[in-house]
């Protein structure tokens, strides 16, 4: 008996000694971890999708960080409204105090800018930088004038519930949306339209110290002053998809891939331009579903691929390339429907983009061309003028190969002939010097 109690407590200690690191392991892991300064993360780009999943992440992990303050450096042109309206959602639901700084000197925070500046906790600016020009530009097609009005007013009361909220100037903020109203730092300070004008990190600190911030479930106090500021870098990923969902890069892309499948469909085997079109193609449907595209744009972008085809395969004399060529220079121009300019493929290279591709065609066209007036080298056409050898009773050397003939005069052995047709394998052919 005592036997078995002592090994039962020798067991128990074992356990004790391996499980009280596991344990201590999950006390540090569950522990909430202590206040870790500021936290900053820079959004220079247009707002969208990729600015949308920035945003939302550097909330999501300042927040779960446990950090003081998080601050987006803002310098943006304004963008989509439906991304607009979620990074407004994330901020104004956010659990810890978010300051959204318009910086460096000469950036902007234009249009949909403007929107998320004032959904911030603290709105703030640098010396030489401007806010405003928040006029509802459409994004998908014309719209008639009473459909426009309606956005209008959708985009004012929207800003009027955010400036309420945030104690801001609503009077401003409308005029930014109906008349496209546009103001500096300083004039904005003293409009009440931003509550900072800070002129680096450390003098924005030093001035929202101490403020009072009224989150969602609890009031936060800023004790911020001196603090090291961390930055939260753009993802390797985020930054490329940041390059390849501009417009101008989306185009090039879109033309480099069906030009790479059209380069391995005519030369089977070459796999390097099929590979690369292959991925190129894919990474531009992926952009545009980013962008508003203008699906009419699109189908004579592909009309155009087909006509080049086809000037290929018919030889019409041009007409087929210069209908290509008319038809991918409309579709690029009219590919991106919207009038807003940081959303427009520049003009330099779609000019560019539909004379190299024009070239290239021609170049393929005029081969095509020869090829087609280049006397017939293969089949029956191909054997109809050659010269031959006779090698035995009935048998010509022709081209490579015995052929059987049939002659109106008789053939001797190292006889020259001329084939004159091909009647069922058999040649026809006339002795040279003689007559057939």
């Amino acid at each position: 008996m005592i036997s078995t109690t002592f090994t039962g407590q020798k067991a128990v200690w074992r356990i004790g000694f391996f499980a009280l690191p596991l344990f201590f392991l999950l006390f540090l892991v569950a522990s909430p971890a202590a206040a870790n300064g500021v936290a900053r993360v820079k959004i220079d780009m247009a707002i969208g999708p990729i600015a949308v999943k920035v945003i939302s992440e550097a909330v999501d992990r300042a927040f779960e960080e446990n950090r003081d303050l998080l601050i987006i450096e803002l310098d943006t042109p304004g963008g989509l409204d439906t991304s607009m309206r979620s990074i407004c959602r994330k901020l104004l639901n956010a659990d810890l105090p978010v300051v959204v700084y318009v910086s460096p000197s000469g950036a902007r925070a234009a249009s949909a800018g403007l929107f998320i500046a004032y959904a911030a906790h603290i709105a703030a600016m640098a010396p030489g930088t401007n806010i405003g020009a928040a006029h509802v530009v459409n994004m998908g097609g014309e719209i008639d004038s009473v459909m426009s009005e309606k956005v209008q007013n959708d985009a004012v009361a929207y800003i009027t519930s955010i400036a309420k909220k945030r104690g801001r100037n609503i009077e401003w903020a409308k005029l930014a949306i109906l008349e496209s109203a546009s103001i500096d730092a300083q004039a904005a300070l003293d409009s009440n339209v931003i509550d900072i004008l800070a002129k680096d990190f450390d003098d924005l600190l030093a001035q929202i110290d101490g403020r009072v911030i009224e989150l969602p479930t609890s009031i936060d106090t800023l004790a911020v002053a001196g603090s090291e500021t961390e930055e939260y870098p753009l993802s390797f990923k985020d930054r490329f998809l940041k390059v390849i969902t501009d417009p101008t890069v989306a185009f090039i892309l879109f033309n480099i891939g069906w030009l790479g499948l059209m380069v391995e469909l005519y030369n089977p085997g070459a796999i390097l331009p099929g590979v690369v079109g292959g991925i190129c193609l894919i990474l531009a449907f992926f952009a545009f579903q980013q962008l508003p595209i203008n699906y009419a744009g699109l189908g004579l972008i592909i009309f155009a691929v087909v006509l080049f085809v086809l000037e290929i395969k018919i030889v019409s004399h041009g007409i087929l390339s210069i209908g290509g060529i008319v038809s991918m220079l409309m579709g690029s121009l009219l590919l991106i429907d919207s009038p807003a300019p940081y959303l427009q493929i520049s003009l330099v290279v779609i000019i560019t983009t539909v004379l190299v591709i024009s070239l290239f065609f021609l170049f393929v066209v005029g081969f095509a061309v020869k090829a087609h007036r280049r006397p017939v080298a293969t089949g029956k056409e191909g054997l109809e003028g050659a010269v031959g050898e006779v090698r035995a009773e009935g048998l010509v050397f022709v081209e490579g190969e015995l052929w059987r003939v049939k002659c109106n005069q008789p053939l001797e052995r190292g006889d020259k002939i001329k084939v004159l047709s091909v009647e069922k394998m058999r040649l026809k052919v006339e002795k040279l010097g003689g007559e057939a």
